[in-house]
């Protein structure tokens, strides 16, 4: 059984993520729907629509993505997810979301842990080094010998 997942974020971050996993995993377009919230729209309408995207799956295994804890994308997630068999995890960004689409054929529980370790691993700090022919090693403190002083 495949897992659905629904991204809940600040406009226009879920249908920018979405297009990333449809850039990639081109096949799971329906599998994945995005819901951008505006700050001005209502409460209420906000948790109408992520319950109407959770029925369009048709399925009770959906694992929901959101962006911030404690915003409102989070705060509906909760309260469409609370009672449910489906999961919460918040945090989303583009490693996260490929891994879960990559693996979306595992169980629920499984699939949560996987999007855990593909968002967290995936955060590193690269070290760049200057080519060697871009070093540029200068003696006395960058002044060459014949430079006088004022």
């Amino acid at each position: 059984m495949t897992t659905h997942i629904l991204i809940i974020a600040h406009a226009p971050l879920a249908s920018a993520l979405k297009a990333c996993v449809v850039h990639v995993f081109p096949d799971a377009a329906n599998a994945v729907l995005a819901m951008d919230v505006e700050s001005d729209q209502p409460l209420q309408a906000l948790l109408d629509t992520a319950s109407n995207h959770i029925d369009k799956f048709n399925s009770d295994q959906v694992l929901v993505l959101t962006d911030v804890f404690g915003a409102t994308p989070c705060n509906v997630a909760r309260k469409i997810v609370d009672g449910t068999r489906s999961k919460l995890v918040t945090g989303v960004n583009v490693p996260m979301l490929l891994r879960t689409v990559n693996y979306m054929h595992e169980p629920l529980d499984m699939l949560v842990e996987r999007a855990i370790v593909g968002g967290t691993q995936c955060i590193m700090q690269v070290a760049i080094s200057a080519p060697q022919n871009q070093i540029q090693v200068r003696l006395n403190h960058d002044q060459k010998q014949y430079d006088h002083h004022q």
